[in-house]
């Protein structure tokens, strides 16, 4: 993925987040208003009794206290009731925009295609779906307030110091803006440490997920210390990292503090100065040390947001980059719906490569294949047996001709009818986190009950399913843990009968599956190809004697095609492929 510079158009793409709730942020920063008020009277209250205390405390009556102290309480109630609407309804409104970016990241995710998975890392991606996301939402919510908050009191604090008195005020601006400047030179580093460490965190998930998922190979080559000593390698990165973020963001703390103390002292030292000359009176003094204090507690605030603004900043500038990478594979202006299908697949001087610089897989390939007809792929790994049937249903985008459904550029097609039409058992079974009902209905998600037992007998899974603890609605565990290769292998053949497509894509459907498994679905499975355009990809040749066609494909493209008894007759390739397979079984 490519990296951008956060910038004034990414955080306007940003904003958009924010317009379903504008009505919240602006009660919220009107709360983070009464609050701040309430905050900057405190000293002028302080001042003034201070002041009645020194020139007429005879007259200073106690009525005046109370009333002065019932004002004050009710201040207080209000900011009260201010801040719990900031920290819980603002925290709320953080929240519902954090759920409705990942809804967005989402749905993007689900578009990319094969080609982005191919190059990216899983750990990675789930790193920016919870973690940044989650810093997003902190600084959604504080970011705006604080800065307001911030910008009230500085500007009122600036204001009422300068009415009490302007050369401290001056001296006091004089050194702001050196704050102000180290600040932002700590900053850069700062963002550059924390990004650092977020590519970190998901080079950690990602490896953290790697070993959790593989556990049975671990622990099946008693490998626990190798990948005990890899995690701890990719923790101890991650730590540096860490480590680096925090020095810079010590570096930027400490340097505030300094500037802070130094203001301090400087208020104090030409105070009691001023004072000593009639320029200042004590109330003044107390009341402008109390003012100081608000803005330099504000400047504090800043601070200390600057970690969470800069986690926040990081996290947009990763959730922009995932946004921005374009599928590679979309629906065409203008691009119709498939809806009946013949089943006619034209490979049209097809070229295929996995990327600009790397060799193709497939080199000017022309085949046709006819309705129903039952077409098997044969030969050695490599030879883009699965690629090419990864081009009809558009998985990846050839690099020159073209594939023709029924006379018609799949391309023109809309994807999500395209991919309706076309059933495929892939040779790497994935079964979803939940019941067996469920993965299989994955293929007609509104099946009834009876459709879904239909297709489990047809793939000869429900006599197993039906011994399970719970048949149905057993839970297969994740990735379908709780069953055997084959029985997944069979759960996942009843998805294609439950849709029942008019293509079939049949990747290695048998290979998980013992001979007399193989045996119980073999009938099934050529019921299932009868009157639909068929491509079976295996292995164990004894499944494909009664294909159609078989093509022997290799690296050169294909080598032999007929029927089982044309290429046995023949005495080529297939016919050494066959007689080896038939001495090894």
């Amino acid at each position: 993925m490519k990296s951008q510079k956060f910038n004034l158009s990414m955080f306007r793409r940003f904003s958009k987040y924010y317009k379903p709730y504008k009505g919240t942020i602006a009660i919220d920063l009107g709360c983070a208003a009464l609050s701040t008020v309430c905050e900057l009277i405190f000293p002028m209250v302080v001042r003034y009794i201070t002041n009645q205390a020194l020139t007429n405390m005879a007259d200073f009556l106690f009525s005046s206290i109370l009333k002065i102290g019932a004002v004050y309480l009710f201040l207080r109630l209000v900011d009260t009731a201010a801040n719990y609407y900031m920290a819980y309804i603002g925290h709320v409104m953080g929240v519902k925009l954090e759920t409705d970016m990942r809804r967005d990241l989402f749905a993007h995710l689900e578009k990319l295609s094969f080609r982005f998975y191919d190059e990216t890392k899983v750990g990675q991606l789930m790193s920016r779906v919870t973690g940044d996301l989650f810093d997003i939402t902190e600084f959604s919510h504080h970011c705006p307030e604080e800065i307001f908050i911030a910008f009230i009191k500085i500007l009122g604090a600036m204001v009422i110091l300068g009415r009490i008195n302007l050369l401290l005020t001056v001296t006091m601006m004089v050194l702001l803006p050196l704050m102000v400047i180290t600040s932002m030179v700590f900053r850069k580093g700062m963002n550059r440490a924390f990004k650092e460490n977020r590519v970190q965190a998901g080079e950690l998930n990602a490896q953290l997920e790697d070993s959790l998922l593989g556990i049975r190979v671990v622990q099946g080559f008693a490998n626990e210390e190798l990948e005990q000593e890899k995690f701890n390698r990719g923790n101890r990165t991650f730590f540096a990292t860490k480590k680096n973020a925090y020095k810079y963001m010590a570096r930027f703390q400490a340097s505030t503090r300094f500037f802070e103390g130094v203001m301090y002292v400087a208020v104090i030292v030409l105070g009691s100065f001023y004072m000593t000359k009639g320029a200042i009176n004590s109330a003044d003094l107390i009341a402008y040390l109390l003012y100081a204090q608000t803005l330099l507690a504000s400047v504090r605030k800043i601070v200390e947001f600057t970690e969470q603004f800069q986690k926040g900043m990081t996290g947009i500038e990763r959730f922009m980059e995932v946004m921005d990478e374009e599928p590679d594979i979309l629906d065409k202006e203008g691009a119709k719906e498939l809806c009946k299908v013949e089943g006619d697949i034209f490979f049209d001087h097809v070229s295929f490569a996995y990327g600009e610089h790397l060799d193709n897989v497939l080199t000017d390939l022309t085949l046709h294949v006819k309705k129903g007809e039952n077409i098997a792929l044969v030969g050695p790994s490599g030879g883009g047996k699965t690629t090419l049937c990864s081009l009809i249903p558009r998985f990846y985008e050839v690099s020159g001709g073209a594939v023709r459904l029924d006379g018609t550029d799949v391309r023109d097609y809309t994807l999500h009818s395209l991919r309706k039409q076309i059933g495929i058992v892939q040779q790497d079974v994935y079964l979803f986190s939940g019941s067996v009902a469920e993965n299989i209905s994955y293929g007609k998600p509104d099946a009834p009950m009876e459709e879904i037992i239909e297709a489990a007998k047809k793939a000869g899974a429900h006599e197993f399913i039906m011994e399970l603890p719970d048949g149905y609605d057993t839970y297969v565990g994740e990735r379908g843990v709780k069953l055997s290769g084959g029985q997944k292998q069979r759960i996942s053949i009843a998805r294609v009968f439950l849709k029942n497509p008019p293509i079939l894509i049949l990747d290695e459907a048998t290979s998980a599956l013992d001979n007399e498994s193989e045996r119980l679905i073999q009938a099934s499975l050529e019921a299932l190809t009868q009157n639909r355009t068929t491509f079976t990809i295996a292995h164990r040749l004894t499944t494909v004697r009664h294909a159609d066609k078989i093509l022997v494909l290799t690296d050169e493209g294909i080598a032999e095609a007929g029927s089982h008894a044309e290429l046995m007759e023949k005495g080529g390739m297939y016919a050494d492929m066959y007689r080896l397979y038939a001495v090894e079984a």
